[in-house]
């Protein structure tokens, strides 16, 4: 059997995953048609804007997208075809039960952000957190899709990185300060369009040129080098949108505020991480196919990183043109995503103290000192960031699936659905920061033990003390 099935298989799954396993996610939350959403009952013309249901599909997916569905992929191709388990197996049972549930929680809750969701459904002191949690991982994201986005730039027009970065921290500022339907609602669904058409290039070239898919795979740890870094727990951190990521929690709410019907729920929420997922699992087999082996793919990774592997595969596969078309597809991924990030931490900080949004003045005043925060951190190390950014981010997905799994038990629902990843996740992001030299340094062996300890000792505390709801919790 050629290897090329392999992928139209995992296509096929996700697909499959969407139509059945999205369908019971949405029947165990209990959507309800009839139900007024917050983008009908509280309008307002800058946030709360009711939006066509194709436009906030787009729009979603751009917003939790970022450059983690490429970048994240095309590192995790190293570990081999697991990679490809991982994205599948993620997107169906963890990303979509998580995006669905953060936000179907936010129209619950009148389009509320994650902290108020999480304390609701786990206590006050999850919210206090949260709150500090959140808007932190937020600036993070928005410096990272800052300065990713000006590296690709640099690549394809030569031009210094920091004038990108002024460039596209000028934009930001505006998308952030602006009504959700003066520039977001009305480019990013053409912006969305442009990236899936590039993503389908891609593969359609795979096959019209020859390419021999996944030539070197093995269900093993590919990792290249006399000290391969271990599958477990990193692949489950490297591969974070594509599969399962926590930044698509603080990305929902934004888009909650203009969903017209909870039966819109499963197509938006759960959908654009099926969305996600395709476009992690392109760029997964571009890496494993593109080039012959994981030492390869490595190689060409050290003048550049994933951003030089994007510019290399687009160029060659779709010619100059094509390629240009497909490097600037990626562009738009982390830039619509960072933008967002700034709007959501405007929005949770303004939720914190109770700051209404509706006039500009109030908008400038918490934007203007945020962009500055971002501009000192962005400063920083690119890699530093990032590895801090990618431990936060399962962190805060772990903790919106045990929220999620909270909510469902709280009507006596079948929570599993959410506290299954959510103990799964426990034991990697514990395991994860007490490994790695970023969190504790701890042998893997003892960093082990404490991980699975951990999800156990997680799971049962959830199991006793969550089966009612806490008393901030609104009533439906």
């Amino acid at each position: 059997m050629p290897n090329y099935v392999y992928f139209l298989l995992a296509c096929v799954a996700l697909i499959v995953g969407y139509a059945i396993y999205g369908t019971i996610v949405a029947k165990l939350f209990g959507e309800d048609p009839n139900r007024p959403t917050p983008a009908m009952t509280m309008a307002d013309g800058v946030d709360y804007v009711p939006m066509k249901p194709a436009n906030i599909w787009l729009i979603q997916l751009l917003n939790i997208a970022g450059i983690g569905p490429i970048f994240g992929p095309i590192l995790g191709a190293l570990y081999g075809p697991s990679a490809l388990v991982w994205i599948v197996v993620g997107s169906i049972f963890a990303g979509g039960v998580h995006d669905y549930l953060s936000g179907m929680l936010s129209i619950r809750y009148k389009g509320t952000n994650v902290p108020n969701i999480v304390g609701y459904n786990l206590g006050t002191a999850f919210k206090y957190l949260m709150q500090v949690f959140a808007i932190i991982l937020l600036l993070l994201v928005g410096v990272v899709f800052v300065t990713s986005p000006a590296l690709l730039l640099k690549n394809l027009t030569s031009i210094d990185a920091n004038i990108w970065l002024i460039i596209i921290f000028i934009y930001y500022f505006l998308a952030t300060i602006l009504p959700i339907d003066k520039i977001i609602g009305r480019f990013y669904p053409i912006f969305g369009a442009i990236l899936l058409i590039m993503a389908a290039g891609m593969t359609i070239m795979l096959f019209v040129k020859g390419y021999d898919f996944y030539p070197s795979a093995e269900f093993v740890n590919q990792y290249p080098g006399e000290n391969p870094l271990p599958m477990w727990p990193l692949i489950f951190v490297t591969i974070a949108c594509g599969a399962l990521s926590g930044f698509h929690a603080t990305q929902s709410p934004i888009m909650s505020r203009c969903v017209t019907n909870e039966r819109l729920g499963k197509p938006i929420f759960y959908g654009s991480m099926i969305g996600e997922g395709f476009i992690a699992l392109i760029w997964a087999t571009v890496g494993m196919t593109f080039y012959h082996s994981p030492a390869e793919l490595q190689a060409a990774m050290a003048n550049g990183g994933p951003a030089a592997v994007v510019n290399e595969t687009a160029i060659s596969l779709m010619g100059k043109f094509g390629g240009f078309l497909a490097v600037l597809g990626v562009i738009v991924l982390p830039i619509t995503s960072g933008d967002t990030a700034f709007r959501a931490a405007r929005l949770t900080i303004a939720e914190v103290f109770d700051f209404s949004q509706s006039q500009r003045k109030n908008r400038l005043l918490i934007a203007i000192p945020l962009f500055v925060l971002g501009a000192i951190i962005s400063q920083i190390d690119f890699n530093i960031i990032w590895r801090y950014f990618g431990w936060s981010n399962q962190t805060l997905a772990c903790i919106m699936l045990w929220a999620g799994a909270a909510y469902l038990y709280h009507r006596g629902r079948f929570h599993w659905i959410a506290s299954l990843p959510a103990t799964f996740m426990t034991a990697v992001v514990v395991t994860f920061i007490c490994s790695q030299k970023i969190g504790f340094g701890m042998p893997m062996q003892i960093s082990n033990y404490i991980g699975i300890g951990s999800a156990i000792i997680a799971l049962g505390a959830f199991i006793i003390f969550a089966k009612r709801p806490v008393k901030s919790e609104p009533q439906e």
